[in-house]
């Protein structure tokens, strides 16, 4: 047996939901902060808010239409187990919208109400989002695992999560991925993505996703008026 032949090597999977629940929490915390967010924190907070309900539409829409069909032709008797996440997401998706619309919202204005609606929309969410999440990686990766191999795995990541995007979205995505995490992580995420391209989106994008990362946590302290 190769090492493509083995059986799928899922962690990426339990990586991806750790920056999406790290996120969210991060997020939580920083809209109950005081002085709330204003100016450029809010703007880049709302922003990425947005972009992380982006990113959890296209990453279950590339396990409904990618990787379950692959493991119910693999293993049928998986079939309970994968309808009932098909229904998680679906029952995800209106919660995940509802940040989306109250995150855009929350960009664009000052006023307070928009921030605690977009903190309560957050909730929602995570009340319905986490336990699936945990659910996936606790039930669903071991039966995957067992049911395709490594090469259909990384067929899947490459046609629906690396492929399709451009080399700015995929350091974007890779830098959120390597935030905070320990030296097993860093080496599955930097391999899927060949030597050459992964040291231009490290070493390349690397200095700009700093900064936008530190403008969406970091409060914004006024400057002291100087006398006049």
């Amino acid at each position: 047996m190769t090492a493509l032949d083995a059986p799928a090597d899922t962690r990426m999977m339990g990586i991806v939901h750790s920056a999406l629940q790290r996120d969210l929490m991060r997020a939580r915390e920083v809209l109950d902060s005081q002085p709330p967010p204003e100016g450029r924190q809010r703007r880049a907070l709302g922003g990425h808010v947005t972009w992380l309900m982006e990113f959890l539409h296209a990453h279950h829409s590339s396990e409904d239409e990618g990787l379950w069909p692959k493991v119910r032709s693999r293993n049928p008797g998986a079939g309970d187990l994968l309808d009932s996440l098909e229904a998680d997401h679906a029952r995800i998706a209106p919660a995940a919208d509802a940040v989306a619309e109250t995150a855009r919202r929350y960009t664009t204005t000052t006023t307070d109400g928009p921030r605690a609606a977009l903190a309560q929309a957050v909730d929602r969410l995570i009340e319905v989002l986490f336990p699936h999440l945990d659910r996936e990686v606790a039930e669903a990766m071991p039966v995957v695992a067992a049911s395709i191999t490594a090469r259909e795995w990384d067929e899947i990541e490459q046609r629906f999560n690396i492929a399709p995007k451009s080399l700015r979205q995929l350091a974007t995505e890779g830098h959120w991925l390597l935030e905070g995490i320990d030296a097993e992580g860093y080496d599955v995420v930097v391999h899927k993505v060949p030597p050459l391209q992964r040291f231009v989106l490290i070493h390349g994008f690397g200095p700009g996703y700093r900064r936008q990362a530190a403008a969406r946590w970091t409060p914004v302290v006024p400057r002291p008026r100087l006398p006049s």
